[in-house]
């Protein structure tokens, strides 16, 4: 009997049994939709594709490069083996100083070199994640909150609430005004918390958005630091996407509005960076976080619990290196930003040749989809069939509006600097033959207007039958153009 008992008794904490990192949203069902079944060009080509991941590898090819050029730069070749003991050996959590002067440099210069960056301010993390959760833990007590404009990024459900009991509170933006924050909702957000008697500790804004690609005018990042000061919480800028900025209007950091607009009222103690090389460098596998504070006691306080979470000391020293390159870094911001521009108007121009538009947007690896014409009903439920769809029959992995807080059906985020030339061909090709074995569309040549009909049916016949068959509306070849 007393077995028994045990046997019925959790030997797991709540938060081993629980569901709070999120893995039950769709946006990484669609990743073990992924995972299950792979594509490959060759291997397995009619797979599922991989648009719901967030990576730039279009500039991998540069990095490849200079590591070949600078051997020296890594302590594990023959070139480097000589600083292989001291770094090996170094363990302080303030990192290498020659890593955070590196950094702080590279910040400034991913910002227009207009503002720059003290060394001493930059703490380290496990990756952006690791970066917003320790910032939580130093703003918030459990049970207090963030507010959050709407839509954004699913893992900061996972990265501000699992552990830290933070609470997040939405933001409503949608796109009569192409999700553009405002005062009003602003003030909405933070009188309703306070209704609900939730205590806001501090707004979160991530700049260029994720998942929209867009980026915060000057006037907007005026009314959010005006806002803040008024309330007396903290601000929260994830900056990750600075660097991806591809065409006009250019980024403006949070950074600039504390240093330029001197006529507004702004207490510096409440504002701090999150900062990566994930998306900037494409190195999200280095898991190189940056928190970024002008409060001195959060500076503290996070360099203390960046204990959990430091990044390696060989991957501080090569990247040190590598970020004083000052040739190399101008030569890979501006590759970068012409080659995701490039592959920018091949996607959204591939997806206007049948009448799907895009959120109008200049930034980010992805673009915001607009599918709402392609609901049965403009409801969620109507836009998790389409997902399933999408995943099951198309067999691309996108993401649903709905995962991303979104409050209107038949948006979806899909990524499009994942992958290769061919590979995007490909996506396109299933995508519009999906379109257009759907829907009639009627485009307009000089205004790129479309109608629709709202069905969406669901054939019997397989998808991979449809874009194989002889009588297929588009070409077979994945080497098939989409127009700018």
């Amino acid at each position: 009997m007393g077995l028994k008992a045990m046997d019925q008794t959790p030997l797991l904490s709540k938060m081993a049994i629980g569901d709070g990192h999120g893995e039950s949203s769709p946006y990484f069902d669609g990743w073990k939709a992924y995972e299950e079944n792979p594509f490959h060009p060759t291997d397995n080509p009619n797979g599922v594709m991989q648009m719901g991941l967030a990576e730039n590898q279009l500039t991998s090819d540069l990095v490849e490069d200079w590591i070949l050029n600078n051997p020296e730069a890594s302590i594990c070749t023959p070139e480097g083996i000589n600083d292989f003991r001291a770094i090996a050996n170094f363990q302080d959590y303030h990192g290498l100083a020659e890593f955070r002067n590196a950094v702080a440099k590279f910040m400034a210069r991913t910002r227009g070199n207009r503002i720059t960056f003290d060394p001493d301010r930059i703490v380290m993390s496990g990756g952006a994640t690791g970066a917003h959760e320790v910032t939580a833990f130093c703003l918030a007590d459990p049970g207090e909150a963030f507010l959050v404009p709407i839509p954004y990024y699913p893992g900061f459900d996972r990265d501000l609430r699992w552990r830290t009991g933070v609470k997040l509170v939405p933001v409503m933006c949608d796109s009569s005004n192409n999700f553009v924050l405002t005062k009003e909702a602003l003030e909405d957000a933070y009188e309703k918390a306070r209704k609900d008697n939730i205590r806001v500790k501090g707004l979160l804004i991530t700049n260029p958005s994720n998942p929209l690609g867009t980026i915060m005018d000057r006037k907007t990042l005026r009314t959010v630091v005006s806002f803040i000061n008024e309330k007396r919480i903290h601000l929260v800028c994830d900056e990750i996407y600075a660097a991806t900025v591809f065409s006009h209007p250019g980024f403006i950091s949070i950074a600039e509005i504390l240093e330029e607009e001197t006529d507004i009222e702004c207490d510096r103690n409440l504002v701090h960076i999150v900062y990566s090389l994930s998306k900037d460098m494409g190195f999200p596998g280095f898991r190189v976080g940056i928190i970024y504070s002008y409060n001195d006691a959060v500076v503290n306080c996070a360099r203390k619990m960046s204990s959990f979470g430091l990044v390696s000391t060989q991957t501080q020293y090569l990247l040190a290196s590598m970020l004083n390159d000052d040739e190399f870094v101008e030569r890979f911001l501006a590759e970068s930003a012409k080659r995701l521009a490039q592959r920018f108007r091949v996607f959204t121009g591939g997806l206007a040749k049948v009448g799907i538009k895009c959120l109008q947007s200049n930034a980010g690896l992805f673009v915001w989809m607009d599918l709402r014409q392609l609901l049965k009903k403009p409801t969620f439920d109507s836009e998790m069939e389409l997902w399933k769809v999408i995943i099951h029959e198309v067999k691309i992995n996108v993401s649903p509006g709905y995962s991303f807080h979104c409050t209107e059906p038949g948006w979806f985020r899909v990524c499009y600097a994942n992958m290769d030339d061919m590979a995007v061909q490909i996506a396109l090709q299933r995508i519009r033959t999906f379109v257009l074995q759907n829907k009639e569309v009627v485009v307009s040549n000089k205004k790129h207007c479309w109608h629709s009909n709202l069905r969406l049916s669901l054939k019997t016949r397989r998808f991979d039958d449809i874009t194989m068959s002889p009588h297929s509306p588009l070409p077979q070849s994945p080497m098939v153009k989409a127009t700018n």
